[in-house]
């Protein structure tokens, strides 16, 4: 049963993905309405330019980490369901993935331990694209005073 607590464990974990997107989509949104200002009226700026890009790329990196990481979260799920036969659902797994041109057909099965291992590194990868907007979004926080002393 360690093992179907594993994989629990894991779904959890990876379904808080989830909310790293909803929270990293507020800030694209933001970054898209300070690019898309200056079509207001707003005096155009290098500085928020800048801002809106690299908040546009973090969010579209880790919009692409989010999709993974939510097909990790199913298919562990999936894994979760009665019966527990978590090999020959692996290699149900592996043979679909292969299928549908997702995997090449010379990889060699893993381990529960080691795709869970995977899958959690993608959630890790995600967390941190969203980290990096937030580093960007309170950055430019501390810096528009200064900016405005300048101009």
């Amino acid at each position: 049963m360690a093992t179907e607590m594993h994989l629990r464990l894991v779904v959890s974990l990876l379904r808080r993905g989830r909310d790293l997107d909803r929270f990293s989509t507020v800030l694209t949104v933001l970054a898209l309405l300070v690019g898309l200002a200056p079509l207001c009226g707003v005096a155009p700026s290098l500085f928020a330019a800048l801002l809106a890009v690299l908040l546009l790329l973090c969010g579209l990196i880790q919009k692409y980490f989010a999709l993974r990481v939510a097909l990790d979260a199913d298919l562990f799920a999936c894994m979760t369901a009665p019966p527990h036969a978590f090999d020959l659902k692996a290699d149900a797994l592996d043979n679909a993935l292969h299928e549908l041109g997702l995997q090449p057909a010379a990889t060699v099965s893993r381990s529960l331990f080691q795709r869970s291992r995977g899958a959690l590194r993608l959630l890790r990868f995600q967390a941190l694209c969203v980290c990096a907007q937030c580093l960007i979004v309170l950055l430019a926080c501390l810096c528009m005073p200064w900016l405005s002393l300048i101009a």
